[in-house]
């Protein structure tokens, strides 16, 4: 397995569709439309037949599951050639954009949080915990999360939310999910009327700690090609660009 597919394959495991189905090395997933990543057939690998055939197995079990046929593809890959051959095209009315870098960091670039006694960790006002603090919904998903938004967030061995918390309001938010060596991180957000007072460093400092007990010692994360603030934010804490992907549909989708 090629250094790309396995990362993804394990982005894919961290954040968990509610059906995930094998095509060969592909992933069918679908979370009643929750994100693209939780809805698009991850197309790493080899799917174990010619490429047009398991699209028609992607649009069969989308259709199944009420969601767009969506094909999650690594750029510039054999599977990107294949799925443009058959007709397929790139989603750019995407909502979250149709291209994303993925990016990984060794934690040791992360700033070296403060520890708090408990179960928590914690830096300054952020914290990261086992189950979501009041508050954190909000920010992350909605204040009152469906099932699939349940079922995305909150599986896991080991999941962690994290949130900046100050006179009784949640600030910032942020979920990190650990698989294997690898600190998954995502959903993270800070309020408008906080943004530029260093709320995202302080938080992702926190959740590189909590990963690191954990056994986590590098980060991946996916961000829009268009969220240059992000983009930049990860680079400065030592992530760097690893690969992109982008979302493919059927020219009759």
């Amino acid at each position: 397995m090629d250094d790309v597919t396995a990362l993804e394959q394990r982005c894919a495991d961290a954040w968990p569709a509610l059906v995930d189905e094998p095509l060969g090395q592909w992933r069918l997933r679908a979370a009643a439309g929750f994100t693209g990543r939780a809805n698009s057939a991850l197309t790493t690998g080899d799917p174990g037949l010619p490429v047009d055939e398991a699209l028609a197995r992607v649009t069969g079990f989308a259709r199944e599951n009420s969601i767009a046929p969506t094909a999650h593809v690594v750029v510039g890959s054999r599977s990107e050639a294949g799925v443009e051959a058959a007709g397929w095209r790139v989603d750019e009315d995407h909502p979250g954009g149709a291209e994303s870098l993925v990016m990984t960091g060794p934690l040791s670039g992360f700033a070296t949080p403060k520890r708090s006694p408990g179960p928590t960790s914690g830096h300054d006002g952020a914290h990261v915990t086992d189950v979501p603090p009041p508050g954190w919904w909000e920010l992350a998903a909605q204040p009152n999360p469906t099932r699939a938004q349940r079922h995305v967030l909150t599986t896991g061995d080991a999941v962690g939310f994290g949130a900046v918390t100050r006179d009784g309001a949640v600030l910032a938010a942020v979920r990190g999910a650990v698989v294997g060596d690898l600190l998954h991180v995502a959903r993270l957000a800070v309020r408008p009327g906080a943004r530029r007072g260093g709320l995202a460093r302080e938080l992702m400092g926190a959740l590189a700690d909590w990963g690191r007990r954990r056994g986590a010692t590098r980060c991946a994360l996916q961000v829009a090609e268009h969220n240059a603030a992000a983009i930049s934010l990860y680079e400065s804490l030592g992530c760097a660009e690893h690969h992109r992907y982008r979302y493919w549909v059927a020219n009759h989708a």
